[in-house]
């Protein structure tokens, strides 16, 4: 690159000061290159201890070795979770971008980083390493000319496409921040996060291509920027030969052709709207110069043996997905998955939400062939990297199906109990809790901070508060219970209930609602609402229900739109007004034999009416499967 540009080498030159020269809070990290040598000596139960004992050594000297760094940081940590302080590294500086390509272009340029499974079955596009750095410094230097400056916001609103990396990485390489929200928001979704983030630019496609289906992107972009004052410029790409309708905001952004060299491959099917295609499709697999697939497609296209089919084509080695996808294909005949050459794969991976036995049986079995370790992870878009798995650990160590049974390096869980208190032993269950920070734990909320510390570090002060609940095994070993608050998952994806209550609630009809999780054998868990609407409506809900459908469609995604819908008079309520969900749950779940307490209801009468309006409801719905 020229003088002030993005080019190869921007912020690079590793560091060579001696290790004098940056101190850790406790203690020396030892010299840039020992680190491996220390890992490779000790056994992993070695390893956690010394992460959790002296943190600061580990850490720092993982950093040291593994980074580049532009400036070298002098202390580990200054972290205090009670007031939510969070501070790694301080005194560093580091380009993520310049860690996750040029010092992979120095060695091995002609390495694949990306292989794009495209919609279309064996049409994929292989990027490399120096391909990969080209375009990201094209794409930087652009928005650059556009006077995108460390600092500001973008949004990146793409198909999961080697452009939607090097948009990510471009971000990263000009310190600008990136918010990318997943391609099937609808309009007023991703208005909200560009006006939350206060974006400055939008990065899109004309078209974005999914199971066959071609869905409009640049459409739903201006829509939302009616309301975003805030951006200034909308680049965009052409995905698919549509020509698009360019306004005065609107830069048009060139298409690019990569060759392509073979390497092993990490395939995580994750798209990278989410946190997963984050971590474990870009930054992970990239900065540790591994070759990742980016899956454009669904499992079922264009038949339920695709996922198998890109393995066998691909050469996949590592194979990362969600349980939602795993039960779906479980459902159809073994032949799918047995038709296809799985001998590549070397490790299967289930993260998104708790898997079930079930499933983890027919993964292993099925897929693996019983010869492939399949770690269930637990992990969370706060905490940026997987916490608890069954690997790494001792050679040689168990792993329990439906489990994730092992914190990882660094990770210190503790299980709390109802009055704040540690739960001691094994055999118990609590609040998942972690007891001390970690590098890659979120820091802040953006522009909120308070509301970060209130969710994460008030409830149990002193400790980060995941929201999940576990139990420790006999063993010692944990496994995820489920969310402990009203937030829900929907084939992997976490939707508050309080986000689809507010979509129903904006129906001039709809004077309250109440959103609640139930189980479902192939998403995980979908929403079910209840509804209050008005007296002078008449009869007519089907028609109603169908615009609620539609509402939440618009105001979030299809995938958010609540399973079932009830129609009820009134929600129950304490006297102080708050709606009592653990009766709703109870009553959609079809457990209304205990229904606890509801002594604190402010007319316990409301219980019944809406046991027999679900009992109803019920009724009808068994005559349509009928039908």
């Amino acid at each position: 690159g020229t003088p002030g540009r993005e080019g190869k080498g921007v912020g690079g030159g590793r560091d060579r000061s001696g290790p004098g020269q940056h101190r850790c809070l406790s203690s020396l990290p030892p010299p840039p290159g020992t680190w491996s040598s220390q890992v490779s000596r000790l056994c992993y139960r070695d390893l956690y201890r010394l992460s959790i004992t002296d943190p600061d050594r580990f850490w720092g000297s993982a950093a040291t070795d593994r980074l580049r760094w532009v400036k070298p940081f002098h202390r580990v940590q200054d972290c205090e979770l009670s007031s939510g302080r969070i501070s790694w590294f301080l005194g560093g500086k580091l380009n993520v971008s310049v860690n996750c390509l040029d010092v992979h272009v120095e060695t091995h340029p002609d390495r694949v980083a990306l292989i794009w499974e495209r919609d279309e079955p064996g049409t994929e596009v292989k990027v490399t390493y120096r391909e990969l750095l080209e375009t990201t410094c094209r794409l930087a230097n652009t928005l650059k000319d556009h006077g995108i400056q460390k600092g500001d916001r973008v949004a990146i609103y793409m198909p999961v496409s080697p452009l939607a990396v090097a948009a990510m990485l471009a971000c990263t390489r000009i310190g600008a921040v990136h918010t990318v929200v997943f391609a099937g928001f609808s309009s007023d979704a991703l208005a909200g996060r560009i006006q939350d983030a206060h974006c400055k630019a939008v990065i899109t496609c004309n078209q974005a291509v999914r199971g066959g289906r071609v869905l409009d992107l640049k459409p739903t972009v201006d829509a939302a920027l009616t309301s975003c004052p805030t951006v200034r410029h909308v680049f965009v790409s052409q995905r698919t030969e549509k020509p698009v309708v360019m306004g005065p905001l609107d830069v048009p952004l060139e298409e690019f052709v990569f060759d392509h060299q073979d390497g092993d491959v990490f395939g995580c099917v994750a798209d990278v709207g989410w946190i997963t295609g984050h971590s474990y499709v870009v930054y992970g697999p990239l900065c540790n110069g591994a070759t990742t697939v980016l899956f454009e497609s669904t499992p079922v296209y264009p038949n339920p043996g695709r996922y198998w089919e890109t393995v066998q084509r691909l050469g996949i080695t590592q194979f990362y997905g969600a349980p939602t996808a795993l039960r779906l294909l479980q459902k159809y005949d073994d032949h799918w998955v047995k038709t296809y050459d799985r001998s590549t794969l070397r490790t299967l991976g289930s993260v998104g939400e708790p898997i079930n036995h079930e499933a983890w049986h027919w993964f292993h079995t099925v897929v693996g062939d019983g010869r492939c370790p399949l770690v269930d992870t637990w992990w969370q878009t706060e905490t940026g990297g997987i916490c608890i798995a069954p690997r790494p650990a001792d050679e040689g160590s168990p792993i329990l199906p439906a489990m994730a049974m092992r914190p990882f390096f660094g990770i210190q869980p503790v299980l709390m109990g109802e009055k704040g208190q540690p739960v001691p032993g094994n055999s118990v269950g609590g609040a998942l809790c972690i007891s001390q920070p970690w590098p890659g734990m979120a820091r802040s909320i953006y522009g909120d901070h308070q509301r970060f510390v209130d969710a994460y570090f008030k409830p149990f002060p002193g400790c980060y508060f995941s929201g999940d609940g576990a139990f420790r095994s006999e063993d010692g070993f944990y496994q995820i219970t489920g969310r402990m608050d009203d937030v829900i998952n929907v084939s992997g994806h976490r939707l508050g209930t309080a986000e689809i209550e507010d979509a129903l609630d904006a129906h001039p009809a709809v004077p309250e609602a109440a959103v609640v999780g139930i189980p479902h054998d192939i998403k995980g868990e979908v929403p079910f609402a209840f509804v209050v609407l008005k007296d002078d409506l008449g009869g007519d809900t089907h028609s109603m229900v169908e615009q609620l459908r539609h509402l939440v469609t618009t105001k979030i995604a299809k995938y958010a739109v609540p399973e079932h819908f009830l129609v009820v008079r009134r929600l129950p309520k304490t006297r102080s007004g708050k709606i009592m969900r653990r009766i709703l749950r109870k009553v959609a779940m079809e457990t209304t034999a205990d229904l606890g307490d509801v002594s604190t209801l402010d007319d316990p009468s409301v219980v019944m009416e809406i046991i027999e309006a679900h009992e109803l409801y019920r009724k009808q719905t068994k005559l349509q499967e009928k039908k």
